[in-house]
């Protein structure tokens, strides 16, 4: 029995693969750590396939966009001076196929797709935290959280994010009925109490700013896209004067103080501290792609014993762009944040000046969500990572969506040019 390349490939007829193959996507990236290589096998079966059922449609052509994998390539280039080659080569590599992974779901998928999908992978991923999960004591600020199968209540509550986020996308933009409206239901209900359970002060703030966004623009919608750009410029104007107002009045203190948090942030600001003076060793291209938190070296050992991390792994220091510096330069640094900022301009102008664009209205949110993240998180910055996944599918949506527009005018063009006789 032959199976049509549309059911695998076409976006919009293949949700009967595309939504499975993003749910299992997730589950892969949850818990990697703890089911090893079959999981990380399992991804790229998923994805890398596809290939070889049309690779002119699956892979695209990206060579007038070699931002897209600028990073991925600085860190591959890292091995030559890392100081543990071996493992920025594995690492890099690893990150290198989890960009090419995320490009091939921008070739399959629509966003609508993904969001369906993405619900679907949170689901599972927070019901199998809440059926194997545990609580566990913080020795730093003194508290019991739940941190589901994770190793991390921070984790936990950037899936429980996710699931709250995608589940108010599919009823409230692509306006899902039935079956998924009252799947998002549940996966909101089941996600909120993850979240409430990890006491995960980032996850809570920074959920809230992006549906609390995700709603005001749907009113800035109803506008003219020049009206858009009058509100939007004012509002931007309007939250840097109240975050500043926020920081010197001592408004931030206080939201702090709700999540049992101290200005400090648990230790993070000392982390900080210590990332910045490692950094600053190697100021221009950094130690080497995830060469600094390598066992047997002396500061990484250090930190851990300070941090009670007897693992002596998966511990970073809270920072992307910190933790970038440190791994690779300011180099490093400038790259990934111009691949961030171009992602969430992007998707901004398309949202602004398009009469209606649902695909650029949410990722412009998933991508708010991540930069709010990467000041405290590293979620960018490792492979096998729905962050990575979702910035580098946000990008790419973005890519494609410039390559349809110069095709259009293109074939505008053309059809416009008067025939000679």
């Amino acid at each position: 029995m032959r199976i049509a390349k549309s059911v695998l490939i076409k976006p919009g007829e293949n949700e009967l693969y595309a939504i499975p193959a993003v749910a299992l996507s997730l589950f892969c990236f949850a818990y990697s750590i703890r089911f090893g290589q079959v999981a990380i096998l399992f991804y790229y079966a998923l994805w890398l396939p596809l290939v070889a059922v049309n690779y002119r449609k699956v892979l695209g052509s990206y060579s007038r966009f070699i931002w897209l994998f600028a990073f991925a390539v600085f860190a591959f280039l890292s091995v030559f001076w890392s100081a543990v080659p071996s493992v920025s080569l594995r690492a890099s590599i690893q990150y290198l196929t989890q960009v090419v992974c995320a490009l091939i779901a921008v070739r399959v998928l629509d966003v609508r797709t993904l969001t369906l999908g993405v619900v679907a992978g949170a689901a599972i991923v927070l019901l199998f935290s809440i059926l194997f999960g545990y609580y566990e004591y913080d020795v730093l600020d003194g508290t019991y959280s739940f941190v589901g199968a994770f190793a991390s209540k921070n984790q936990l509550g950037f899936y429980a994010s996710l699931g709250i986020i995608f589940a108010f996308a599919a009823v409230f933009i692509y306006g899902e009925r039935r079956f998924w409206l009252m799947t998002s239901g549940m996966v909101g209900l089941m996600a909120a109490y993850c979240l409430l359970a990890s006491q995960s002060a980032t996850s809570v703030i920074t959920t809230a700013a992006v549906v609390a966004l995700l709603i005001g623009f749907r009113v800035v919608l109803m506008l003219s896209p020049q009206q858009r750009k009058l509100l939007v410029v004012g509002g931007g104007v309007a939250a840097v004067i109240l975050v500043v107002a926020g920081v010197y009045l001592g408004a931030v203190d206080a939201v702090l103080g709700i999540f049992g948090k101290d200005s400090t942030l648990t230790g993070r600001t000392y982390l900080w501290q210590q990332g910045i003076g490692a950094a600053a060793q190697n100021p221009a291209i950094g130690i080497g792609y995830q060469a600094y938190w390598v066992q047997g070296f002396a500061e990484p050992e250090r930190l851990w014993k300070e941090f009670f991390i007897a693992s002596r792994a998966g511990f970073h220091f809270h920072n992307t762009y910190i933790e970038t510096a440190v791994e690779l330069g300011l180099i490093g640094v400038l790259i990934l944040a111009v691949t961030i900022i171009a992602t969430l301009w992007g998707h901004l102008r398309r949202l602004i000046e398009d009469v209606r664009n649902d695909e650029s209205y949410f990722l412009f949110g998933i991508t708010v969500l991540l930069l709010i993240r990467s000041f405290v998180e590293i979620d960018v910055l490792t492979p096998y990572n729905v962050g990575t996944f979702l910035l580098y599918f946000s990008a790419g949506k973005l890519v494609g969506a410039r390559q349809r527009s110069a095709m259009a005018g293109l074939h505008h063009y053309q059809s416009a040019k008067p025939v000679r006789s």
